[in-house]
């Protein structure tokens, strides 16, 4: 029997990142980003708990990624959508980096991936920028 973990948050992309690229879609130029977006919308899953960060995406959900927090060495946040939501991208010891689309409350999930690297990777300094 494993060790339970404590889910900090669980659940898709933001709605907004849906909508805006619904709008976008109007024009012929924007049909791509749509696409992108429904898919994001219906496969796209966060899972971020005390111990890892899963992702599961790819068509129909199939592709699962499963990173400890001792393993990242850097995070980065862009925000989009005048700031209701973001993008995060991580990347690990081993030089490979997994994004994360339209974060939810991205601010909140950046400081707490930063709190449990921290105490995980003594070797990690979260950056001052905030």
């Amino acid at each position: 029997m494993g060790i339970r973990e404590e889910v900090y948050y669980e659940g898709g992309p933001h709605i907004g990142d849906l909508i805006i690229n619904l709008l976008i879609g109007l024009t012929v130029v924007g049909i791509p980003l749509t696409v992108g977006a429904i898919v994001r919308a219906l496969w796209l899953r966060f899972r971020i708990t005390d111990r890892r960060v899963t992702v599961t995406g790819g068509w129909q959900g199939r592709d699962r990624t499963d990173v400890i927090y001792s393993e990242i060495v850097k995070v980065v946040k862009v925000p989009r959508g005048i700031g209701l939501w973001g993008d995060m991208v991580l990347t690990l010891k081993n030089g490979s980096r997994l994004e994360l689309r339209a974060i939810p409350n991205f601010r909140e999930v950046y400081d707490y991936i930063n709190e449990k690297i921290a105490a995980k990777n003594p070797q990690y300094t979260a950056p001052a920028n905030k």
